[in-house]
């Protein structure tokens, strides 16, 4: 397995600047653990903390520099590892996951479904409508593909009720923190995986990040849950909503998908 990194420094949705140093201090790290050097992708600008059109207009050009950067890694054959700021950034690289590995399935892990659309949407985050651009459930005009049957919802607890009704229909499969052990490796089923970490799928206190979701995972349960993803061929890693100093103990947590 050939790892690129790449760490993303552009909008997203940010509301504070918190998660392009978050993303910049896990870039770092993983650079010294892999011996690795990060491409950098985007340049951010002040956090707008607006509606999701604007943020994604004032996003536009670092996504397509990262899906290029997306197209490229896969093309060569190698394995994403990308630091990112917000969970928008996967309305980027999960369609391009999608065209080339549409064998894998995708890990959303995150205290949120993010499975909202703009006409739904309440609070108009953008970030709130990341998964659901990957499903096609709206258009955000970098392209979707990933089918429902290969995306799988992990530790979500704030739930909103039109991100409910897309999961009863059958939209994605959901798993909750305290069913991880007994129901994921039965959920991937040998298949290839795309791994989505939002910090806030985390127990508050766990990790320093934005949002706190109580009921999530310790860092001990997931390199546990990591392990058991490994077993299967994970064919990238995006990891963000990150906005601490200290990602160690993070990094010791997912180090088993990069093994």
């Amino acid at each position: 397995m050939i790892l690129d990194l790449t760490v993303f420094q552009g909008n997203a949705g940010d509301r504070n600047s918190r998660g392009w140093a978050g993303a910049a201090a896990m870039g770092q790290e993983l650079e010294r653990r892999l011996a690795l050097e990060a491409v950098i992708v985007g340049t951010s600008r002040e956090p707008l903390g607006a509606n999701w059109d604007v943020e994604l207009e004032a996003a536009t050009d670092g996504y397509r520099a990262l899906a290029e950067r997306y197209v490229s890694v896969f093309e060569a054959g190698h394995v994403p590892v990308t630091l990112i700021n917000r969970c928008a950034v996967a309305i980027a690289t999960l369609p391009i996951v999608a065209r080339y590995r549409p064998d894998a399935v995708v890990l959303w892990f995150d205290g949120h479904a993010d499975l909202n659309v703009p006409g739904g949407t309440t609070t108009g985050y953008l970030g709130g409508l990341a998964f659901s651009a990957a499903l096609g459930l709206w258009d955000s005009g970098f392209g979707a593909g990933l089918e429902a049957d290969h995306a799988i919802l992990c530790g979500a607890r704030d739930i909103d009720e039109p991100e409910q009704a897309v999961i009863d229909a059958g939209g994605v499969t959901a798993i909750p923190a305290d069913k991880f052990f007994d129901d994921l490796e039965t959920a991937i089923a040998g298949r290839p995986v795309y791994v989505h970490i939002d910090c806030d799928v985390f127990e508050p206190g766990q990790v320093e990040t934005e949002y706190s979701v109580p009921g999530g995972l310790t860092l001990d349960q997931f390199e546990r849950l990591a392990h058991i993803i490994a077993r299967s061929e994970v064919v990238g890693v995006e990891l963000g909503e990150y906005e601490g100093t200290t990602p160690s103990p993070l990094l010791d947590a997912i180090a088993p998908l990069l093994a």
